[in-house]
Order: C-alpha cells, then structure tokens, then sequence
C-alpha cells in the first residue's frame, strides 16, 4: 500500500512540473528547472516518509516521467473551448 500511494504522489507532484515545462522551450534553463525540481521532494519522500527500498527505484523513475508527460499532454490539450 505505502508503494502505491507513493507512486501516485510521484504522478501528482509531477504533474504541475510538466505542465509548466511544457510551455516553454526545450534545453532552457526553466525547461531543465522544471524537470529537476522535484527530484529532491520525491527522493526525501521515498527516504525518510516511506523508507521505500532503492529496489523500486525503477518503478519509480516510471512513475516520474508519467507525471512529467500527463502534465505536458495537459498543456498541449488547453483549456475547453465555448461552443
């Protein structure tokens, strides 16, 4: 249960940061902030919030770059239109 909970923060707390990465260019300064950001959080949070082995790491680099792609794909589709 606690890995499950932990990969869906890893999705939402990536979520946000992909979004905002989305919009701006590529191999900029912001671009590369945005990607690397939450990289601390989300290590403390598998460390010391739930003391998850490293075994997972891949699992969770995963569920990461999931985050990052769902918020961009959210970016990219924009707000509804008015009919």
């Amino acid at each position: 249960m606690n890995l499950f909970l932990l990969a869906l923060l890893y999705v939402l707390i990536n979520l946000p940061f992909g979004y905002l990465r989305a919009g701006v260019p590529k191999r900029t300064f912001r671009w590369f902030l945005y990607i690397h950001l939450p990289i601390p959080l989300v290590v403390c949070l598998r460390l010391f919030v739930f003391k998850i082995s490293w075994h997972y790491i891949p699992l969770l680099v995963g569920c990461y770059a999931l985050g990052q792609w769902a918020g961009g794909k959210l970016r990219k589709k924009g707000p509804p239109r008015a009919a």
